[in-house]
């Protein structure tokens, strides 16, 4: 194992154990020693910050028992793709704030499950004064891992995130330095738009395994770069100096005699990897087990082989697992 431990970032809090991005889930991940927490941003009609997968809320919410929503229900395009559901862009906050919180993958995590409709949607301020107040309790530094979510989709609504989170941190003191801050986004303009804000922040560009990022198909159509070519040696080159890590889908990690974090490391970038979970619905082939989805395999072997690469960070759903494996 490498001298220096990643960071141990609970992934949405720690939805192993409960429905993510509710207070118990930042709760309990604080609890178990995290180094920080990752809430996923995205906005509501009149522009109030609030921490969600996606913008989507029919998997994550209790909106469809909701009669008083139902005209809300709609299909439309994000990130190139149609959805029907409910979208956070068509309620204010007072309206979502009238709804309760469920477990997104109740299949394989029916324990989590058993928490449904008992914690109300949070803002980008409730995980903020959460892990500030954590901090201090705890009298150790705790981090947040701010993911901005479809900030090119929100522009062509008239919700530009940048200018909101920018206002949000600064009036929550975390723009300034106070506490560490990263930032991630899959769509690199918005992050290059938040640092010319002031924000004082790590940069990360998220990366995923296949497809293209869709502010650059908007901007450069077939000639935007895929994610696979974003990282290879010379494209990296490009990178520097405009973010200061990546984050990785942790399958280019499992790819046998990758050098992408040598790659990475050698341009003084940092390199995350997203999700480490030990449930075989989310393990490598190789690393499954008896049980079926929800039953745990052999995820210490495949984390192993994650770690061994010397990366940076790692998102984990399982807070406990996490520290007790990556920090052991």
């Amino acid at each position: 194992m490498p001298s220096k431990s990643p960071l141990v970032i609970g992934h949405r809090g720690a939805p192993g154990h409960r429905p993510e991005h509710t207070r118990s889930s930042y709760e309990l991940a604080l609890a178990m020693g995290v180094d920080a927490v990752e809430p996923d941003v995205v906005a509501t009609q009149d522009g109030v910050l609030v921490v969600r997968h996606e913008n989507e809320i029919s998997g994550t919410t209790d909106v469809a028992d909701h009669p008083e929503f139902a005209d809300r229900r709609t299909t439309r395009r994000v990130d190139g793709a149609a959805l029907t559901g409910w979208f956070t862009e068509d309620f204010t906050w007072a309206e979502l704030s009238t709804l309760r919180c469920r477990e997104r993958l109740p299949k394989v995590r029916a324990s989590s499950a058993s928490f449904d409709g008992t914690e109300p949607i949070l803002r980008l301020r409730d995980v903020l004064d959460l892990v500030r107040a954590a901090a201090q309790e705890q009298n150790r530094s705790i981090g947040v891992v701010l993911e901005v979510k479809h900030a090119t989709h929100f522009a062509s609504i008239g919700l530009d995130l940048a200018p909101l989170i920018a206002r949000e941190l600064r009036d929550a003191g975390w723009a300034a330095g106070e506490l560490p801050l990263i930032v991630e986004s899959f769509e690199s303009t918005v992050l290059g738009q938040l640092r010319a804000a002031g924000v004082d922040a790590s940069f990360v560009y998220l990366i995923e395994a296949a497809g293209q990022p869709y502010d650059l198909l908007v901007a450069e159509g077939s000639k935007a770069l895929s994610y696979p070519e974003t990282v290879t040696p010379g494209n990296l080159d490009r990178l520097v100096g405009q973010i200061d890590g990546i984050s990785v889908d942790k399958k280019m990690l499992l790819v046998p005699g990758t050098t992408l974090v040598a790659d990475v490391h050698a341009r003084g970038l940092t390199l995350f990897t997203w999700t480490c979970r030990p449930e075989n619905a989310f393990l490598a082939a190789p690393y499954r087990g008896p049980g079926g989805k929800s039953a745990f395999g052999d995820y210490e072997a495949e984390w192993g082989v994650i770690a061994r690469q010397g990366v940076d960070g790692v998102f984990v759903d399982h807070p406990d697992l996490g520290v007790a494996f990556f920090r052991s």
